[in-house]
Formats: C-alpha cells, sequence, structure tokens
C-alpha cells in the first residue's frame, strides 16, 4: 500500500503546529511496557472449488501476524487478569494528551473496522479510579488511522463533529469521506472494561503510530489522550507485514521524540502480544480520580 504523495505535505504542518496540552485530573497509565510476541506461522484461507485465496488473507506476508478482515479474529478477548499487576495501586499523575484534529463522535458495536482489512488487533481497555477499582457505565472512545495514514469522515450522523478538520485529515479521498470506519464508542462493563475489533493503524509523516482515546460521562469528558507502540514493534509490522511493508517505516519514532508523547512516552506506550490465532493483543488501564 503506497502513501499518497500529497499525504505528506498535508502531514508536515504537524512538525510545526507543536502540541496543545491539558492537565487533566488524577490520570494515570498502568501496565508493564512489554512487547510479547509469541512464533505463529501464518495462514492463508482457499477457496478449495477455484483454489484461489479468500479475502481474509494474503500469501505476501513476511510477518508472523496473519493478514486480513476482522474475522481472523477467532480467540475470545482476554479476562481482566491481563490487567493485573505485582505491585500496589500508585497514582501516578500526568497530563492529557492532544485531541488532534480528526475527532467526531462515531457510535459502533466493538469491531470498528467496516470490513477493511490489515493486521486484525484487538483493543482492550480498562478504566479504574485511583483506588484501583473498576468504573463501570463510562464511555470510552477510540479512534485512528487507516493503514494509509488516512482518517474516515462522514460526519453525517455525528452530534459532535465541530472540530473535525475534514480533508486536513481525509486527505479529500472520496472512500474515506463516506466511511466512518476506526471509530467507535463503547461503555464499560462492571470491570471497567470495553473491547474493540480493529486493526494496526498505518502512520502518517510528522508522527508515530498511535491511538486516540477519549473517557466520559454523563456528557463530561474526563481524558483525551493517546496511545502508541514501541519503536521496535512499529518496525516489526512495518517491514514486515503485508499491508504496511510497501510503505516502509514510519518517519517519526517515539525515540526521535514525536511531538505528542515527547521524551515521557513509556506510560502511553500500549502492551502487545500475539494471540493464538496470530491477530495482535494490544491493551492498557486508564486510571482516572
Amino acid at each position: 500500500m503506497t502513501l499518497k504523495p500529497e499525504l505528506y505535505t498535508r502531514r508536515k504542518m504537524l512538525k510545526t503546529l507543536g502540541v496543545s496540552v491539558a492537565a487533566v485530573p488524577m490520570l494515570a497509565f498502568l501496565g508493564c511496557n512489554s512487547d510479547t510476541v509469541s512464533s505463529t506461522d501464518t495462514t492463508s484461507d482457499t477457496d478449495t472449488s477455484t483454489g484461489t485465496e479468500t479475502d481474509d488473507t494474503t500469501t505476501t506476508n513476511d510477518s508472523d501476524y496473519v493478514s486480513g478482515t476482522t474475522a481472523l479474529i477467532t480467540d475470545d478477548f482476554p479476562d481482566d487478569s491481563i490487567f493485573e499487576t505485582s505491585t500496589a495501586c500508585v497514582l501516578a499523575l500526568t497530563q492529557a494528551t492532544t485531541e488532534g484534529p480528526c475527532y467526531f463522535q462515531a457510535d459502533s458495536d466493538e469491531d470498528i473496522s467496516d470490513g477493511l482489512t490489515g493486521l486484525p488487533m484487538m483493543l482492550c481497555l480498562q478504566l479504574i479510579d485511583s483506588d484501583c477499582n473498576p468504573l463501570a457505565n463510562y464511555e470510552i472512545s477510540v479512534w485512528h488511522c487507516d493503514t494509509s495514514g488516512i482518517y474516515s469522515g462522514d460526519t453525517s450522523s455525528s452530534s459532535d463533529s465541530s472540530r473535525f478538520a475534514g480533508d486536513f485529515c481525509t486527505d479529500g479521498d472520496a472512500e474515506a469521506e463516506a466511511s466512518t470506519w476506526y471509530r467507535g464508542s463503547l461503555i464499560t462493563d462492571s470491570s471497567g472494561r470495553v473491547n474493540f475489533k480493529t486493526h494496526f493503524p498505518g502512520w502518517y509523516a510528522g508522527r508515530t503510530i498511535h491511538i486516540h482515546f477519549k473517557v466520559a460521562n454523563n456528557n463530561n469528558d474526563y481524558v483525551i489522550s493517546q496511545f502508541c507502540f514501541t519503536d521496535a514493534f512499529a518496525k516489526e509490522i512495518c517491514t514486515t507485514h503485508s499491508d504496511y511493508k510497501s510503505r516502509g517505516e514510519q518517519d517519526t519514532t517515539l525515540a526521535s521524540i514525536d511531538n505528542v508523547f515527547g521524551s515521557d512516552y513509556e506510560q502511553f506506550i500500549l502492551n502487545t502480544a500475539q494471540n493464538s490465532d496470530g491477530t495482535l493483543l494490544a491493551y492498557h488501564t486508564i486510571q482516572i480520580s
């Protein structure tokens, strides 16, 4: 998949805009920042009547991870033990990151991929309070770009689209402008959990690969921030996976100081692991007071 040349020009602006950072009350992110990846051979589905590949997989994948739609996620979502830590609950105060110009509200079920392809990913988040108790009935929204670094832009059904920057986010792509892929909101359950099915995002010039999120309750925003991946993991996917490797490595890394995460990026890194079905698991805890 090749990035449109004009997308680089569109994104160069981000390097010079800087970051608008807002403080939030008693926010913390917990979790061990590790990338645990097991070795699983990539498989592909074949239509035996025609001898051709189905739409769910590709055969040009050098990665250990599968390639295709979220239908390839056949494992169950993991239980709450993935969020457990060996240390006592400690509140690490931090600040929110910028919302960015590409947010708008979009309702969804757990699958926000809208049938697109890429590296299928479970995104599991748990919301807790300052005493590490789970928070139920909060809304967690997520949004991110597609494998080409473009955001969806159909705001026709959104009640909160005034901050969306239009062509700056969609690059004027007609398909993107008619879609709401990779956007969704879910309500936390009794364990403080929400679980999304999506894909590993692509990158665009001036930013490391990232996922936006927002926590709200009764129309009050508690935190707006972003998650990211380690440079090593992003490089692995961008150089080996069939849906990303034609574009190559991202031009901005955490080590080169992404202009949103800065030098304190460790707290925003998603924990990752490979599911037994060859898909990706990404997870993190969000802590508010």
